[in-house]
C-alpha cells in the first residue's frame, strides 16, 4: 500500500493487536513489489495486507511468495488488485468493503435529508443575496413522505435503506439480483428502474461498475426524473452519462449531488462547478481521516480469525466479482 496510509489504518492499539496474533512486519510497507526489501518479505509471508496504492498481485508476485495463503485488503474493491493467478493459487481474499460502506451511507443519508430541505440550495441563495425573509414559505421542500429510490442493493445501498428506516420517507429499490421478499426485508418496495426514476423525489446510486451498469443513467432515463428531483451518485461516475446530466443541471430541472464523476475530476471548464444546483465533493464519501481506522480494524479482525482457525467474515469469491464493486 502507499506507506502514508499505514499509521492511519493501524494506529498503536491496532498495531499491538496485529503483533499479538502474527509476526507482522510493518516496516515492509511499499507501493511497489520491487521496492527494497519487499522480495525478502514476500518470500516469508503467509498473509499479505494490501491497501490503496498496491499494484496487482500477479503470477510474478506469487512466484516470489511461495508461502502466501491470504490477501487481506484494507480497501473496498479488489478488482484492480487480485488477478486470476490469485484464484488459481487458491488464496483466501478478504475486503474491508463493509467497513468502508459506513461513511458512504452516512454521507448519502446526510445528502438525502439536506437536499430534501433544499438546505444547500437555499444556503447558496442566502450567501448570494445576503438577506432572507423569516417565515417565507419555500414550497416543495421537506422530508415528510419523501420518496427515495435506491439503485443497487449493494452493501452501501442496504445500509442506506437501514438508515432511512428512522425517517418518514418511502423507499423504492431497483436491483435485478434482488427479489420482492428481500426488498421488503430491507424496508423497500422493489420496482423497475424506469418506475423508480419517474416517481422518486430523490434517487441515490449504489450499483457497482460493470459492463452492464456503465451509462446506466443515460439521457433517456434521466429525462424520466420529475422536475426538481435530486440525483445522488457516490458509486462510480461512469454509471451516469455526464453530458446528459450536465444538460439537465444547466437547465435547472434537476439537482445533482456528485461525489464521483466521469471524468474524475471534471475538466476545469465544466459548467457544473458554477451551478447552484450541482453539489460537487472530491470523492470523499468513502473512508477518510479518522475513518481509516475502521478499515484497519476490519483487517485486524480478519487476521485474528485466520490465526484462530476461523473462516474469514468478509471473504471475496471469484464468481461474485462480475456483479460487485
Amino acid at each position: 500500500m502507499s506507506p502514508e496510509h499505514l499509521p492511519r489504518l493501524f494506529p498503536p492499539d491496532l498495531h499491538a493487536r496485529l503483533a499479538a496474533c502474527a509476526e507482522a512486519d510493518l516496516a515492509a510497507v511499499a507501493d511497489s513489489f520491487e521496492a527494497p526489501g519487499m522480495r525478502a518479505a514476500l518470500s516469508a509471508a503467509t498473509v499479505l495486507v494490501t491497501g490503496w496504492g498496491c499494484p496487482p498481485v500477479d503470477a510474478a508476485v506469487l512466484a516470489a511468495a511461495p508461502r502466501l495463503r491470504a490477501v487481506l485488503h484494507t480497501g473496498g474493491s479488489v478488482k484492480g488488485l487480485v488477478t486470476p493467478a490469485c484464484w488459481e493459487r487458491g488464496l483466501a481474499v478478504s475486503t474491508a468493503a463493509d467497513a468502508n460502506a459506513v461513511p458512504v451511507a452516512e454521507y448519502t443519508l446526510a445528502m438525502i435529508l439536506l437536499t430534501g430541505k433544499n438546505a444547500l440550495g437555499l444556503g447558496e441563495r442566502y450567501r448570494a443575496e445576503r438577506h432572507f425573509t423569516l417565515g417565507l414559505i419555500h414550497s416543495g421542500i421537506g422530508n415528510r413522505g419523501r420518496r427515495v429510490g435506491v439503485i443497487g442493493a449493494s452493501r452501501i445501498g442496504r445500509r442506506v435503506l437501514a438508515l432511512l428506516r428512522g425517517f418518514d420517507v418511502e423507499t423504492l429499490l431497483f436491483d435485478p439480483y434482488t427479489d420482492d421478499a428481500t426488498a421488503a426485508r430491507l424496508g423497500a418496495r422493489r420496482t423497475g428502474l424506469e418506475e423508480l426514476l419517474r416517481t422518486c423525489d430523490t434517487v441515490s446510486v449504489h450499483a457497482p461498475e460493470t459492463p452492464e451498469t456503465r451509462g446506466l443513467l443515460d439521457a433517456e432515463r434521466l429525462a424520466l426524473m420529475p422536475d426538481g428531483a435530486v440525483l445522488i451518485n457516490t458509486a462510480r461516475g461512469s454509471l451516469v452519462d455526464t453530458t446528459a446530466l450536465t444538460r439537465e443541471l444547466v437547465a435547472g430541472r434537476l439537482t445533482g449531488v456528485l461525489d464521483v464523476t466521469d471524468p474524475e475530476p471534471l475538466p476545469p471548464d465544466s459548467p457544473l462547478y458554477e451551478l447552484p444546483n450541482a453539489v460537487l465533493t472530491p470523492h470523499i464519501a468513502g473512508s477518510h481521516g479518522n475513518e481509516l481506522r475502521r478499515l484497519g480494524l476490519s483487517v485486524v479482525e480478519e487476521l485474528e480469525r485466520l490465526a484462530s482457525g476461523l473462516p474469514l467474515a468478509h471473504r471475496v469469491h471469484a464468481p461474485d466479482l462480475d456483479r460487485v464493486a
